[in-house]
């Protein structure tokens, strides 16, 4: 569970660990939902999804509006930076492997 002394990378990291939580972020690409809305993508409970939103909320990944008297869950994608920046450093050991593999492949005799 994230917590209020949690540091921000810590928390994305945390939210996005979950692959439910993952698809929550991916239906909220597309544009706000409502909880229930989002509910009626899974085979669990609303209080269930609700837990789930809230660690996404925590995180800063998903913002709440009101609509009239609705509440929309929104995505925040800035959050997703830290992760970002922190695989940067890695996308440079994976490019420098595929270059290494593919110049191992094309030299096979």
């Amino acid at each position: 569970m994230v917590t209020a002394t949690t540091p921000p990378t810590d928390a994305v990291f945390k939210a996005i660990a979950d692959p439910t939580r993952r698809e929550i972020l991916s239906l909220l690409r597309g544009g706000g939902q409502t909880v229930g809305a989002i509910a009626g993508n899974f085979r669990m409970t609303r209080p269930a999804v609700s837990k789930h939103v809230r660690v996404l909320r925590s995180a800063g990944l998903i913002r709440t509006r009101q609509s009239g008297t609705l509440r929309l869950c929104e995505l925040n994608a800035q959050p997703l930076r830290v992760a970002d920046a922190w695989l940067r450093e890695y996308r440079v050991f994976w490019n420098a492997s595929l270059r290494d593999l593919k110049t191992y492949v094309e030299d096979a005799p």
